[in-house]
């Protein structure tokens, strides 16, 4: 029994004396994290890391980083923000891209925001904020992405190469060129900020198993002639085409068409609304 116990005790000693405790990486009181997206974040694959402080403890946050399997973790972003009091202040941080297997769609993982923070003037220290599991914004975003993912790995969308102009509207085509196998069919195409798509007629086509090219016309027409739409042009040229797999459900994809034809799309609507050719 003397023996035991003085093992016991030794080994506490050592536990005592050799193992640093673990960091607090506790939120501070009052201090609590959510996230939201807005539309300028979106082609820029950014969140808003919105805090709520309600204390009066100022709270500073050097960075801000989304950990979660579902998307792949970047670099904390930084924020160099102090806060007070607060209902929401948004920090805004890049997120990775989807984690999508090549199967089927996933369902999305736990996710937490660290920061690392210094509470009323204190040490900085890293903090590890949960979210709610699930998280709302990030389950559309990682079904948006892996649906987009699942397509494109049958066929690859993008704009054709010959655009004609004709009665105040440009006309050209979506070309779908096969990747893998499956059957991927077009079922619309819309508009954007900038730009109203008129489509031959709906579905759009189908390519086939046994084909390998799919060639849809539409036709673009300015939908905004302000000059403050083409000075805040954020999403201008992210089409949204739907698509569906073998008969599923008609998921969107976003096609960009390449900047030589994006800025002759400008140029053409500052024309056609009457605003000049300048960018």
């Amino acid at each position: 029994m003397k023996r035991i116990t003085l093992s016991l005790a030794l080994a506490v000693s050592l536990t005592a004396c050799g193992s640093p405790a673990r960091p607090d990486t506790t939120p501070p009181p009052g201090v609590s994290v959510s996230l939201g997206q807005w539309r300028s974040d979106e082609p820029a694959h950014r969140l808003q890391i919105a805090v709520r402080n309600t204390t009066d403890t100022p709270v500073h946050f050097a960075d801000v980083q989304l950990v979660t399997p579902s998307f792949k973790t970047l670099a904390p972003a930084r924020a160099d923000t102090t806060l007070g009091r607060t209902e929401r202040t948004d920090l805004p941080a890049p997120y990775g891209a989807a984690n999508c297997p090549p199967q089927g769609l996933p369902q999305v993982r736990p996710a937490t925001v660290v920061a690392r923070l210094s509470t009323g003037g204190g040490p900085l220290r890293t903090v590890v904020f949960p979210l709610p599991h699930p998280d709302p914004l990030l389950a559309r975003l990682l079904r948006d992405e892996c649906s987009e993912f699942l397509i494109k790995q049958v066929a690859e969308l993008a704009f054709g190469p010959e655009w004609t102009e004709s009665d105040g509207t440009m006309r050209g085509s979506v070309v779908v060129t096969r990747r893998g196998a499956g059957k991927v069919t077009l079922t619309d195409m819309g508009g954007t900020t900038h730009y109203i798509v008129t489509p031959e007629h709906r579905p759009l086509g189908t390519l086939e198993p046994g084909a390998s090219r799919l060639e849809v016309r539409v036709t673009l027409s300015p939908g905004r002639c302000d000059p403050h739409a083409f000075a805040e042009a954020k999403k201008a040229f992210l089409f949204p085409v739907r698509a569906s797999l073998d008969g599923g459900e008609a998921r969107v994809i976003i096609v960009v068409p390449p900047e030589p034809l994006q800025e002759r799309l400008t140029r053409w609507a500052r024309e056609t609304c009457g605003l000049g050719g300048g960018s």
